[in-house]
């Protein structure tokens, strides 16, 4: 699986329109699309999964005000539940000369890429509806024109992330959940995260932040921002109930080695506060849900104090990418922000 940051070919997206994923807050949730779409299409292509005709039209309507390229907007009129396809999209990864892959139908060579359909049931079974979205990947597939696998495992992809050079981090709570593959031990859960991710070394972490559905996913927390480099998540405030769980995820990254038994170099972000869904409870809201694509990097903010200190310190993070920084607020009430609603395609 190449690292986000290798070249995209294209950002997958699925236009949202669920009022109870939004509660009065599906509006807000399109504008935020638009500025996504106006921020990537001038760099790469954007896949935009559509329901109908009256929806592509919606689309267009709203873009108007907007700086987007339409030559560099498709879309695919594929009825979806939601707007979540990191996690129940194609994953898509390069063909490498593996045996064990071969023998499912990819061809050896470089210059392959593919797409995994991992299993998807709503994070550990949450949202009936929504898991009618598991079979997304194998509805692409005519657009894709590229060969569609399918692991015997349950796997969102934002509970994971690579470096490119054969490391993986994720979460115990959530990939070891018995909501997901209660048959199978964590040697068992590595064994398929390398075979069909490429990875040969998997880092633990253990747990995710408050208010989150997904049981933990590691884009809320901590992410590869290079093949050596990890930007964290920690809680300022020790009141917070956030703050254990993530200074104890900061020691594990401190005491991590790479594939290569090399330490990496850990940068840590701020979190922006507490906030809430109504009387609902806690949301994930967090700075590590950030998206990076072809020249720009999309990062949600959340009108706190600490917006001005994650912007600057992954501008210089990535001092070649446009930063991009978009009010999540309204977003947040979705349960998940900007990483969350978007795939990568890798060029060949």
């Amino acid at each position: 699986m190449p690292p986000e940051w290798a070249p995209h070919l294209a950002t997958w997206l699925t236009w949202p329109k669920d009022p109870l994923t939004w509660p009065d807050r599906v509006p807000q949730a399109q504008e935020i699309f638009c500025q996504m779409i106006e921020a990537l299409t001038p760099h790469e292509i954007v896949n935009l999964l559509v329901d109908d005709i009256e929806t592509k039209n919606l689309v267009q309507q709203k873009l108007k005000k907007y700086q987007a390229n339409p030559k560099n907007l498709n879309f695919h009129f594929i009825k979806t539940s939601d707007s979540w396809i990191r996690d129940y999209g194609p994953i898509f990864v390069h063909t490498t000369p593996n045996p064990l892959l071969v023998k499912e139908g990819v061809r050896k060579g470089e210059g392959q890429i593919y797409a995994l359909d991992f299993l998807f049931n709503a994070w550990g079974n949450k949202y009936e509806t929504l898991k009618r979205d598991d079979d997304i990947p194998q509805r692409l597939e005519k657009f894709l024109q590229i060969p569609v696998i399918q692991p015997p495992l349950v796997l969102e992809g934002g509970s994971i992330d690579v470096n490119g050079k054969g490391s993986l981090l994720t979460t115990e709570q959530c990939l070891l959940n018995k909501n997901r593959n209660p048959h199978l031990t964590k040697k068992e859960i590595e064994a398929y995260l390398c075979k069909y991710l490429g990875a040969h070394h998997i880092l633990w972490l253990e747990e995710g932040i408050a208010g989150d559905d997904t049981d933990g996913h590691v884009d809320d927390i901590t992410r590869f921002v290079a093949a050596d480099t990890i930007v964290t998540v920690v809680e300022e405030d020790p009141a917070d109930e956030n703050y254990k769980a993530l200074q104890e995820n900061l020691k594990h990254l401190q005491k991590m080695k790479d594939q290569d038994g090399k330490a990496f170099k850990i940068i840590t972000l701020p979190m922006p506060g507490r906030l809430d869904r109504g009387d609902e409870g806690r949301l994930p809201a967090s700075y590590a849900n950030f998206y990076i694509a072809n020249k720009v990097l999309l990062v949600p903010i959340y009108q706190h104090k600490n917006d001005t200190t994650v912007l600057e310190r992954l501008q210089k993070i990535f001092p070649s990418r446009k930063i991009v920084g978009i009010i999540c607020n309204d977003f947040i009430w979705g349960m998940g922000a900007l990483h969350c609603v978007t795939q990568q395609q890798p060029f060949c």
